[in-house]
């Protein structure tokens, strides 16, 4: 198993919908790079049993926890709790990257 990883290497955009990237997997958790063009967004969602970490390192993002909404940059990071409803949209002009970490990871 990789242990070193650059983001660039792994964050990539997609013009049709905003993409997960891949940077490490364990039983425990997952580590991803959530990468949004303007106006992408990721849909009102929650996971039992599991929390997740959003950390912004490009751009400016909305994000939805719970009944609380609020703006984030760079440096700056959220956690939704395990059952809370969370979402992140991209308000642009900009791009959007996120470094996203949830433990345990999901069994789905």
């Amino acid at each position: 198993m990789e242990t070193f990883r650059k983001v660039s290497d792994v964050a990539q955009f997609s013009p049709e919908k905003m993409k997960k990237n891949g940077v490490f997997e364990t039983e425990h958790l997952f580590c991803d790079v959530y990468c949004f063009e303007a106006g992408q967004a990721q849909s009102v969602h929650s996971h039992q049993g599991s929390d997740k970490l959003y950390f912004v390192l490009e751009g400016r993002g909305r994000f939805r926890i719970g009944e609380e909404e609020r703006e984030l940059g760079e440096d700056e990071v959220v956690l939704a709790p395990s059952g809370e409803p969370h979402g992140v949209e991209n308000p642009g002009p900009e791009r959007l990257k996120l470094l996203v970490v949830m433990a345990p990871r999901p069994s789905h």
